[in-house]
C-alpha cells in the first residue's frame, strides 16, 4: 500500500493524526483544543471537522489506488449533528464504490463515542502528473 503522509503544512497546523489505513478504509483523529480550534461561539470551527473528514476520505481512497494514480475531492455533503467541543475527534472513512474515474466515500466523525458529524463525497481519480509525462 502506498504511504499517505499528512506531512504537509495544513495538516500539521490543524494537528491531524493518522490512526489506521488500508483496504479502502482510513481512521484519523485530531485533539480539539479551544485556543487552537474553537470559533467565537465556543465550539470547534466546522472547518476543522470538515478538513478531518476530507483528509480521511482521501486516505481511504489512496489506500486502494495504484502508485501512478492520484485523487481529488469533487464534492462533499457534510452534516453537522451536534456541537464539537474540546477533546479527541475521530473520523472513520470508507470507500463505498470505486469506478475508473470517480469514487464515492462515506465518513463518520465521533467524539466521546457519540456521532457528531457525517459526510459523503465523490472524489476524482486521475493519472498522477509524473505518470502522464511518461
Amino acid at each position: 500500500m502506498r504511504p499517505f503522509g499528512q506531512d504537509f503544512e495544513f495538516a500539521r497546523a490543524l494537528g491531524l493524526q493518522m490512526v489506521e489505513r488500508g483496504d479502502g478504509r482510513c481512521s484519523m483523529a485530531i485533539d480539539i483544543e479551544p485556543a487552537r480550534h474553537f470559533s467565537p461561539q465556543g465550539a470547534a470551527h466546522g472547518g476543522v471537522a470538515y478538513s478531518l473528514a476530507d483528509t480521511a476520505m482521501g486516505g481511504a481512497l489512496t489506500s486502494v489506488l495504484a502508485d501512478d494514480q492520484w485523487c481529488a475531492t469533487l464534492e462533499i455533503k457534510f452534516n453537522y449533528h451536534v456541537r464539537v467541543g474540546e477533546g479527541r475527534l475521530t473520523c472513520e472513512a470508507e470507500v463505498l464504490h470505486r469506478g475508473k474515474r470517480v469514487a464515492n466515500i462515506d465518513a463518520r466523525l465521533y467524539q466521546g463515542g457519540r456521532l457528531v458529524s457525517s459526510a459523503n463525497g465523490n472524489f476524482a481519480i486521475f493519472a498522477a502528473p509524473h505518470a502522464r509525462q511518461a
